[in-house]
């Protein structure tokens, strides 16, 4: 006769293996039913991108099998609740759960490629997403996501005006770039940009969020700085190409990020066209930039190395368009893009069960 107590025994074998503990000790298993060979549970996953989901769903189901009843029938309902280790007053962005920065050491390297197909990637796995655009000075997610000619409207939350953020593609999205003419250049002061980015996570109607995206400008400077005083931020993603020029500046962010009066955890590295294949030999990878300078960087900081994106047609066809390369068939962009959201969503599930919590930064000059 199987019981509840030889199911609990049986799946404390299985490990969660990024968190490297087994189910049951993690809390992670609910809800089991038991009528007669008929065994049902539920996992709840730290993700709904969990990129591990159907390893531990089949661990689970060999668990039961092997260790209570050979011909049992096992039923097990994978769901999700997105971890948050927020530790602030939640006055700002209070029903986001995790803000992650997309940053970068110099221009051109293709941060907001990565960050718009990145909040699609989760968004595609079940995720709440939101993807702001904190690059004042040049707003390119607007003509990623086919969204130039739309502008927000308002509501009112509380008593107070809020912008709400335009959905496209499954994700709630705010840019500098749809509040002004495209044609007009943003000519702001330091000062009056770090102004913008706190009243886009201030006075913007998000709701509730697993994960805000945040396309940050190239460099190191004061929207950073604004940043990280102003929300709690869960980590960040460095975006470098291979070549030892962007790795170098790259390298900039990195030590930005770990300084002891900022101490943004560093969520991994992503190199962004890695290397070049035609559509017609997709197994072909031409190496035109160099190979391996953001991996190298990654192992010199002890950091993950989150993937690697190819230089593909489609990839600036699906920028320009306004169709991103997530929404697309072709299956070299589409692929490296879902596996850069599980690495990500797998690396925040660790930074909130591993490291303090977040909290906002406060500089002292």
């Amino acid at each position: 006769m199987i019981t509840k107590d030889a199911v609990i025994k049986a799946l404390s074998n299985v490990e969660e293996p990024d968190l490297g503990k087994d189910l049951v000790t993690l809390n992670m298993v609910h809800d089991i039913a038991i009528d007669g060979k008929n065994v049902s549970f539920s996992v709840i996953l730290t993700t709904p991108a969990c990129p591990l989901k159907d390893m531990i769903e089949k661990a689970c189901v060999n668990a039961i099998k092997m260790l209570v009843d050979k011909e049992a029938i096992v039923k097990v309902n994978m769901t999700s609740k997105t971890t948050s280790n927020r530790k602030d007053r939640k006055d700002i962005l209070p029903g986001v759960k995790n803000i992650i920065a997309v940053v970068s050491g110099k221009g051109g390297v293709g941060k907001s490629t990565v960050s718009v197909n990145l909040a699609l990637g989760l968004a595609q796995q079940g995720a709440r997403v939101g993807l702001l655009d904190a690059d004042i000075h040049g707003p390119s997610i607007p003509m990623m996501l086919g969204i130039r000619d739309q502008r927000p409207m308002m509501t009112d939350v509380n008593g107070k005006g809020m912008i709400v953020p335009i959905e496209r593609y499954g994700i709630k999205t705010m840019s500098i770039g749809l509040l002004i003419d495209e044609k007009q250049a943003v000519i702001w002061r330091g000062p009056q940009a770090s102004s913008a980015l706190r009243q886009f996570v201030s006075d913007v109607f998000w709701e509730d969020l697993d994960y805000l995206v945040i396309d940050m400008p190239p460099g190191t400077g004061d929207i950073h700085l604004t940043l990280v005083q102003t929300v709690p931020v869960t980590g960040a993603v460095v975006v470098s190409t291979p070549q030892a020029v962007a790795a170098a500046d790259a390298r900039k962010a990195v030590v930005m990020l770990k300084q002891p009066q900022i101490n943004v955890p560093v969520l991994g590295i992503v190199e962004n066209m890695a290397y070049f294949t035609p559509a017609e030999l997709p197994e072909n990878k031409y190496y035109i930039f160099g190979k391996g300078g953001a991996r190298q960087m990654a192992e010199q900081f002890e950091l993950p190395f989150l993937g690697e994106i190819p230089l593909v047609q489609s990839i600036r066809e699906g920028g320009d368009s306004g169709i991103p390369a997530m929404l697309d068939d072709e299956q070299v962009s589409h692929k490296a893009f879902s596996e850069l959201a599980g690495a990500v969503a797998r690396s925040v599930s660790i930074r909130n069960a591993e490291l303090a919590p977040t909290e906002i930064v406060e500089i002292r000059s």
